[in-house]
């Protein structure tokens, strides 16, 4: 790939998201830890990654199952502890695997020294400027001090009891109770981050995911929102909870600390719709990535996907940045089950799966989603995810997409663990998609997986950072990569689509009578 030589190795990597509580479990307490990541290394090797994302495993007491960190400078006893990391890092190095880890820059745990310190403190002491402590409204400061409204439901307050036994100030927390936000306008907060990202910089991490990367300012006054009833787990770009002007200057900050180690990266979680406005996330002085979740939001429908690539090419276009491409992740669901499920779900997936990685950019690929997991159908008394108790138990939450790996053998745990009663339940009918049985069939939805980074990686056709899109019928996408050559074909419609001129490289299903038949890619020379 020539004409990507002298570019920085993150901008066509391909990333693996390794969500540890489910990957693989070394110690038998049924959750998932970083040596069982580290002695599941070469099936990372063997997919052909280029780096993996960690999700939190610092240390925490897991209220949102680590994004509630109590100390962002050490691993917690859960995962291993410090001397762990350091080996998967160690391992993961040696396999020529890059190491990037989740920061939660937005808030800490209540948990946290600095939050034990502000609960203990009284109103207007510097404790408390590191949070947003408020008086309530109301002639007793009972109510919030504004209508703002928990991500995972209900509001985003809570009332304190003060030191003297009575009910007092208000916090804030955008997520859990557990969550409280951390007031970015006190110089402390970015002082103690700087530290942190160093701290792990020099242990030999290649990066950072920033959670909520779009949510760490807060306007001035904490006015109320226009529209008190949101959507759980989702927003728009005018809330003013999220996405304000000057959450820029603190990512110039980060950026001045990042430029030290120049091979690093960090990519932002930026839930922006507006293309305009989340292109200024991936300034030249601000994220190197941001994540744009269009793919994610999008149905199997030709328009649709066009329409989502052509959107994120074009607001990475605005500030000459790296698109960035993902189907699923630990908080949305995964594609086999958007798509449909079953034969069609995965089929579909596969295909889906060729077109990103044939874009562009840099690719983000969720744990299981190599062996074609599905969402699973979870009974309500294991449910963990605190959008389930916080939202009434309307709202399930995530959890149906973080179900454990299956690795081998033919009944639950499927080698995650020893312990048959992991963190969640496994269900009983995925001997089918094990590492171990996929491993050893060519037509498996983890030998495809393999085969097309593998292509990815070493065709010339992948060269170019631009797309060209060609004619095609109308329940069909098509377009050329720029400079390389390749053809991407993907058939969204329900009869079988002619291909245009060229080489045929690799179908996600079989031709039929030389056309690409409904819910699959091809991929041409």
């Amino acid at each position: 790939m020539a004409d990507q030589a002298a570019q920085a190795w993150w901008q066509s990597a391909v990333f693996y998201q390794v969500y540890p509580r489910s990957f693989a479990d070394s110690d038998g307490d049924g959750v998932g830890d970083l040596n069982g990541l580290a002695g599941r290394l070469d099936h990372l090797e063997r997919l052909g990654v280029d780096a993996i994302w960690v999700n939190p495993v610092t240390v925490s007491p897991m209220a949102d199952h680590g994004y509630d960190v109590a100390d962002p400078r050490d691993i917690d006893p859960l995962f291993g502890g410090m001397a762990a990391f350091e080996r998967l890092i160690a391992a993961a190095h040696a396999r020529n695997i890059k190491v990037t880890m989740d920061v939660v820059p937005n808030h800490t745990s209540s948990q946290h020294p600095w939050f034990q310190a502000a609960l203990a403190a009284r109103p207007s002491t510097a404790a408390r400027e590191r949070y947003f402590f408020r008086d309530g409204r109301g002639p007793d400061g009972s109510l919030p001090p504004n209508n703002w409204e928990s991500v995972f439901g209900g509001p985003a307050w809570t009332r304190v009891i003060e030191p003297d036994g009575n009910p007092g100030q208000w916090y804030l927390h955008l997520f859990d109770a557990e969550q409280p936000d951390l007031n970015w306008d006190n110089p402390e907060i970015f002082d103690d981050f700087e530290k942190t990202l160093r701290f792990w910089l020099e242990r030999g991490v290649d990066g950072f995911r920033i959670d909520v990367a779009h949510g760490m300012a807060k306007p001035a006054g904490l006015p109320d929102a226009p529209d008190a009833t949101v959507e759980i787990l989702r927003h728009n770009d005018e809330d003013p909870r999220f996405n304000r002007p000057h959450v820029h200057a603190i990512h110039r900050d980060i950026r001045t600390v990042m430029d030290d180690y120049p091979e690093a990266v960090t990519v932002g979680e930026v839930w922006v719709h507006d293309n305009a406005q989340w292109a200024e996330y991936v300034r030249s002085d601000e994220l190197h990535l941001g994540f744009n979740f269009r793919l994610t939001r999008t149905d199997f429908d030709a328009t649709e996907i066009r329409l989502a690539v052509q959107n994120s090419l074009a607001a990475a276009a605005l500030e000459s940045a790296t698109p960035t491409w993902t189907l699923s992740n630990h908080d949305v669901g995964r594609e086999v089950t958007r798509y449909g499920g079953g034969e069609v779900g995965l089929a579909r997936a596969k295909a889906i799966a060729m077109l990103m990685l044939a874009l562009p950019g840099a690719v983000f690929i969720y744990n299981g989603e190599e062996l074609g997991l599905p969402d699973v159908d979870l009974p309500d008394e294991v449910l963990q995810d605190p959008t389930w108790e916080r939202s009434g138990r309307t709202e399930r939450g995530r959890d149906r997409c973080r179900v454990p790996l299956p690795w081998s053998g033919d009944a639950p745990p499927f080698g995650f663990s020893t312990n048959s009663h992991t963190w969640l339940p496994m269900p009983s009918d995925w001997a089918s998609l094990t590492v171990e049985k996929q491993s050893s069939e060519p037509d498996s939805t983890l030998s495809f997986f393999q085969h097309i980074i593998q292509l990815r990686k070493s065709r010339a056709e992948f060269d170019g950072t631009a797309i060209d899109w060609l004619s095609s019928p109308p329940d069909a996408v098509t377009f050329r990569r720029r400079g390389g050559g390749l053809v991407c074909v993907l058939n969204a419609g329900d009869r079988p689509v002619a291909l245009p001129p060229g080489e045929v490289l690799l179908t996600s299903a079989p031709l039929v009578g030389g056309r690409l038949p409904a819910d699959s890619a091809a991929w041409l020379a």
